[in-house]
């Protein structure tokens, strides 16, 4: 994608009613459309859904697929995508405009202060889907299961909210496993290397992104984890930038 369009994109991102931004991590403020600075923590369905439905964010959103396909099978729910990259949130922001779907928002910023926009036990259910797997040595508290972002997730999530992780990467879904086997704060609630080799687990699971038909196409399985948090046990390890630390 050339420079022009990627610029443009964002001129237009400042514009979209369902798309919010945070530009710089140090100092967390989210501004909304017209480029205006606004107030969303502990208030995202009633603020920006005017509504009191339950909440499901979609990490590591990319172009938003997951977001779109769910909101329009679920309108009694609110979805908010989030990933850094402005450009592929500008894809899934203008479909759901283009399709009228009000319960579909979009969230540019990093997730490792996600903390930092929604309250405390705000977010009904998280999906992570096909994030990026740092699978180079030295990169492990860089993936989105690790202790640093259970941290987020535990404080935003309500005390029975669920976690679902969608990826293609074996090797994540391995280190996941490992992981949360030495986490007593976490409970796997189910887990699948192959979920496709047999009935779907649950319906959800049928929205295919565009990075799972590619790597489909391509001849990798696709896994998935669901897990939640034990109430009370504390998670183990995870360091978290300065100042956001949950």
């Amino acid at each position: 994608m050339s420079t022009r369009n990627k610029l443009q994109k964002f001129a237009e991102i400042l514009q979209m009613r369902n798309v919010y931004e945070n530009f710089d991590p140090k100092n967390p403020k989210l501004v909304g459309e017209g480029g205006q600075i606004v107030e969303r923590k502990g208030q995202w369905a009633k603020a920006h859904f005017g509504n009191d439905k339950p909440i499901t964010l979609e990490l590591a959103c990319g172009r938003g697929e997951y977001t779109v396909d769910l909101a329009r099978q679920y309108p009694d729910r609110n979805f908010i995508g989030v990933d850094i990259k402005g450009a592929r949130i500008w894809k899934g922001a203008n479909i759901a405009q283009d399709e009228g779907l009000d319960n579909a928002a979009f969230l540019r910023t990093r997730i490792e202060i996600i903390a930092t926009f929604f309250a405390k036990g705000e977010v009904d259910e998280i999906w992570i889907t096909f994030p990026d797997p740092f699978l180079k040595k030295g990169k492990e508290n860089r993936r989105l299961t690790a202790a640093r972002y259970l941290k987020q997730y535990r404080h935003i999530l309500k005390e029975d909210g669920i976690v679902h992780l969608k990826t293609d990467s074996r090797d994540l879904y391995e280190w996941t496993q490992e992981t949360f086997a030495q986490q007593p704060a976490i409970k796997v609630l189910y887990h699948d290397h192959d979920i496709y080799s047999k009935p779907l687990y649950i319906p959800e699971l049928s929205t295919e992104t565009y990075y799972e038909k590619l790597h489909k196409g391509l001849g990798k399985t696709i896994t998935y984890t669901q897990f939640s948090f034990v109430p009370g046990v504390d998670i183990i390890g995870g360091k978290g930038i300065p100042g956001f630390e949950i």
